[in-house]
């Protein structure tokens, strides 16, 4: 019994440092929150002022005192200036773009983050409740390798590597060492921060199926009727009354949507995840268009993206090179899921996944 338990520790150890986990999936979190602010600071720019800026009815003030109490922070109310605030939604657009497109972003997440939480807490009575999902993810974000994938550094180091300018180690055993350590390290915490992410979102689609399960309206199946009938969430009127119209089936998907929330924790593993994916995809798009909250709808679709597998989106790379190679592309590259396509082609496949290869954690960016 003692060795089997420490065979398990060893293998969760091994597991844990040696080879980082959905490395494509936090590139699609990365693109896909990236995008999300920019569109949605894009959207409220002519409002700005008025949202975040010194000309808020929630004034800078006001925010400061909040602050005490809550203990957020923002660097928007370091100065009531109409410039400065001006600059930093500038420089806030940037970096969103920055972000998206992953270039050095080992420091442009944490920057990112800096935004979302900034604009957060100027405003908090602003929420829809997808930034404040987006506040989470953003921080988490900043622990993992989300722009090894699908990114400008990676296309980077992709170069590197062809012209033959990456190279391993040199120098003592102490550079050797401290070079092993920090990939480890590196591994560790994004494996930790995609962990942490999967959790927040069963743990968001849990309680929101265990609280439906308590409420009365919801147990009889006429909960998305009220909801529909809400004049504040009903943007497309003739719409939400046409839905409206279906009994039968407004109280059918009221259960499925119930069952697929409760259910959610529970069925990540497998292939039975896949429908269930499909279906929350449906509940968030109608959410969007029918609700008028297509913030909180994107941040939760991104989201679930996180617990789809790297090799499909390896399958999704590979169409996309087809498709563009067939329409006349330029240049065919190495396909995504090969070692050259992320590594230098030096290193042998053990090499790149082993806690030893310092290569690895100085090849790649984040």
């Amino acid at each position: 019994m003692p060795q089997r338990v420490g065979d398990r520790v060893h293998a969760f150890l091994a597991f844990l440092t040696e080879r980082p986990i959905s490395l494509y999936a936090a590139a699609v979190l990365r693109i896909g929150y990236g995008l999300l602010y920019l569109v949605f600071l894009l959207r409220e720019f002519p409002h700005r002022n008025e949202m975040w800026g010194p000309g808020s009815p929630w004034t800078p003030t006001l925010a400061r005192q909040m602050f005490d109490q809550s203990g957020w922070a923002s660097v928007l109310t370091l100065s009531d200036s109409r410039v400065y605030f001006e600059i930093c939604y500038a420089l806030a657009l940037v970096t969103c773009v920055l972000f998206l497109l992953g270039w050095r972003t080992r420091a442009v997440s944490v920057l990112f983050a800096v935004v979302v939480v900034s604009f957060h807490a100027r405003a908090i009575f602003m929420a829809d409740g997808g930034d404040n999902l987006m506040v989470l993810m953003a921080v988490y974000l900043v622990f993992t390798a989300c722009g090894r994938r699908w990114s400008l550094d990676a296309r980077r180091n992709r170069l590197r590597a062809s012209a033959g300018r990456t190279a391993g180690p040199r120098g003592g055993d102490l550079r050797h060492h401290l070079g092993d350590a920090r990939v480890i390290l590196t591994t560790v915490l994004h494996n930790c921060g995609m962990f942490v992410i999967a959790a927040q979102v069963c743990f968001l689609y849990g309680c929101a199926g265990l609280y439906k399960v308590q409420g009365p309206k919801w147990g009889d199946g006429t909960a998305l009727y009220y909801v529909l009938n809400i004049d504040l969430f009903r943007p497309w009127p003739e719409l939400s009354q046409m839905v409206v119209g279906h009994h039968v089936l407004i109280a059918v998907v009221g259960y499925l949507t119930v069952l697929v929330q409760v259910a959610f924790p529970f069925v990540l593993f497998g292939r039975f995840k896949y429908p269930v994916l499909v279906l929350l995809l449906g509940m968030h798009v109608n959410i969007a268009v029918l609700m008028g909250l297509p913030l909180f709808s994107g941040a939760m679709i991104v989201a679930d993206a996180a617990f789809l597998p790297d090799r499909f989106y390896q399958a999704l790379g590979r169409l996309w090179r087809c498709t563009f190679h067939r329409t006349g592309g330029m240049g065919a590259e190495a396909p995504v899921g090969t070692v050259s396509a992320a590594v230098p082609p030096q290193l042998s496949p053990k090499g790149v996944n082993g806690p030893g290869s310092l290569a690895y954690g100085q090849g790649e960016s984040r």
